[in-house]
């Protein structure tokens, strides 16, 4: 009189038709979290960029950086692919 035991994966409830559906239904999902994590990576980079011309901006302005100096770093961040 042995028992055996069966384990279940969870989804022995869900009719055969449903699976198709579940399946769309989670390509949908995993695309909106990958476009939402595309903008939100872009306005982040965005806002860095904004971030450093604004501090650039104010070391010239203090004196403290040649306007040469300034342009030259903002012109290599642009040709150098900086992505910060």
């Amino acid at each position: 009189m042995g028992m055996t035991t069966v384990l279940s994966s969870g989804f022995d409830n869900i009719p055969g038709e449903a699976i198709p559906l579940l399946a769309i239904i989670g390509g949908f999902v995993v695309a909106l979290v990958a476009i939402i994590g595309g903008f939100i990576k872009q306005i982040t980079v965005t806002k860095h960029k904004e971030e450093s011309r604004r501090e650039i901006a104010a070391y010239i302005a203090e004196g403290s950086m040649s306007p040469e100096d300034g342009k030259a770093i903002l012109e290599a961040k642009i040709k150098g692919g900086c992505h910060t």
